[in-house]
């Protein structure tokens, strides 16, 4: 049986054999300090009070009472792993960026997947969709893109990010996952459609890590060194693993009996050399073609053709090392989709534009004002010069003597145009523009009928209808009028199912309360 046991389970084994006879020679405080016991506190007398001088227990308890710091809102279950970007294919007719600079070039990467929307204990198996997010470490700084396993997302404007976040977390009274909030959200917003019907198929429930492919999601621009644009899509598929899905009998299963299945799956599977990889590509649409595009094109509820804008091989993402500790390599791990190198820059995606502000700000907040300088952060392979100084948890030289104002005439470099922005021109009227009622169900008509087989297709209205039965039969009512709208099939079937489960509940209700324990009793006693 001990012979058997996998490489997460004999981590502290491993980790031992690995020092050989490097072993500390004493125990000491956080400041160095030699410790000679470590295992009983200072007291006047053997049943007497602790005294205030035995600052080897302040040492530990003080440190102990601020080790954890603020879960991440969302995104808050995960696994980490280290690698490299290799470039297979010249595309620096599109872009600059030095990650791209010539076929061969190797950039260090590090990469966490996660779940959405349950808190750090919770299980890796549930039906949510999966953060993909990868940090390239580039000589022009980091470039974070954070993705997901889908190619949509739930909403098109960033203004409805924090209620769609709340309405996935817990019930602000009960503090408890309530399928009411869930579904009146996404029943009030049917841009939602796409994304809820690839959560509920067989896609909702990947198997692992490794088996699933990674999208950038949003719009991007790249610019080339003639400083010529287009809009880009970043994948990182296909998993070069296969795509696998649990069932949901398996999913359950797991989630009872092992549930940090994903991130033992994917140490195991580096531990033991069976490297993960994925190949990246994208997908380029010109200006003109943006202009005249039948949908808006920076809308993250919908895909761009592969027939019409196909995908474009760039390279190879490799996972060859796992954390030497989770909580300095993964969970201070911080994505930032506002770190872009030159050649990469924003579009007018409105979810992304959110986002620019929205991560760094969160990171400051978790993190501290100086998240960048933790070493797994830290841009390593670029030299920092932005005149920023001071904060809690400074780890660097704080930049030295150098001014900390801007311009100066002691060490500031002069502008530099091959690094500034790309131009563009705005014009349009000022206004909060409602997108609510832009095409929000012809690509999801073209998933459940085109891409789901029958079988697949009965599978996803099981799933739905399944969760959706939690919900008041009014909020019921309105998401299969929304489904209706995608498709009528998609609609009845999730309706006859949902009249099934009404009615066995309807029945079970009425068993319990006549059957009441006690009544009988409580009939006696009121004739006494």
């Amino acid at each position: 049986m001990a012979e058997n046991r996998d490489k997460t389970t004999d981590q502290m084994k491993i980790w031992k054999e690995s020092r050989g006879s490097q072993r500390p020679d004493v125990l000491t405080t956080g400041g160095g300090h030699p410790v000679g016991d470590k295992l009983n506190l200072q007291t006047a007398g053997p049943r007497g009070p602790l005294l205030v001088q035995d600052v080897v227990f302040t040492d530990e308890m003080a440190h102990f009472d601020r080790e954890r710091i603020p879960e991440r809102v969302v995104h808050a279950k995960g696994a980490g792993a280290f690698g490299y970007f290799e470039v297979t294919h010249d595309i620096t007719r599109y872009c600059k960026a030095k990650v791209f600079e010539h076929v061969g070039k190797t950039t260090p990467i590090a990469v966490r997947f996660s779940t959405v929307a349950g808190e750090s204990g919770s299980a890796d198996t549930v039906r949510d969709p999966r953060g993909f997010a990868v940090k390239f470490y580039t000589e022009e700084g980091n470039w974070d893109l954070t993705g997901n396993n889908t190619p949509i997302f739930f909403i098109r404007d960033a203004m409805l990010f924090p209620s769609f976040v709340h309405s996935q977390k817990r019930n602000p009274q009960t503090h408890m996952k309530d399928p009411d909030m869930v579904w009146d959200f996404w029943s009030l917003r049917p841009e939602s459609l796409h994304q809820v019907s690839f959560l509920f198929s067989d896609r909702g429930l990947p198997d692992g890590h490794r088996h699933m492919n990674g999208y950038g999601s949003h719009t991007f621009k790249l610019v080339n060194a003639d400083g010529k644009c287009v809009y880009c899509k970043f994948h990182y598929k296909k998993t070069d693993q296969g795509i696998k899905n649990l069932s949901v009998e398996e999913a359950d299963r797991l989630a009872a009996t092992n549930p940090d299945y994903a991130i033992g799956d994917l140490f195991n599977a580096i531990a033991n050399g069976d490297f993960p990889s994925w190949t990246f590509y994208i997908q380029v649409m010109t200006f003109d073609q943006a202009e005249r595009f039948q949908f808006n094109p920076f809308d993250l509820t919908k895909v761009w053709s592969h027939k019409e804008f196909p995908l474009i091989p760039v390279g190879k993402l490799v996972l060859n090392r796992n954390p030497v500790n989770y909580f300095a390599e993964v969970e201070q791990l911080a994505f930032d989709p506002s770190n872009m190198p030159p050649g990469i820059e924003a579009s007018p995606d409105k979810m992304l534009q959110g986002r620019l502000f929205s991560y760094p700000d969160t990171h400051r907040h978790r993190l501290g004002a100086n998240y960048l300088q933790i070493p797994v952060n830290c841009p390593f392979r670029a030299r920092v010069a932005n005149y920023q100084r001071d904060g809690p948890m400074c780890m660097s030289d704080n930049q030295g003597g150098a001014p900390n104002y801007y311009p100066n005439s002691f060490s500031a470099p002069q502008t530099q145009p091959r690094f500034v922005e790309s131009r563009f021109s705005v014009s349009p009227d000022v206004a909060r523009y409602n997108s609510e009622d832009e095409d929000n169900v012809t690509q999801v008509r073209a998933f459940y009928t085109q891409v789901l087989n029958e079988d697949e297709r009965q599978r996803l209205c099981q799933n739905v209808a399944g969760a959706l039965k939690g919900a008041q039969l009014f909020i019921q009512k309105r998401m299969v009028e929304n489904l209706k709208a995608v498709h009528p099939d998609y609609g009845n079937r999730v309706q006859t199912l949902l009249d099934k489960y009404n009615a066995e509940a309807k029945k079970n209700t009425n068993v319990r309360v006549y059957s009441r324990p006690g009544a009988a009793a409580i009939a006696a006693s009121s004739k006494m």
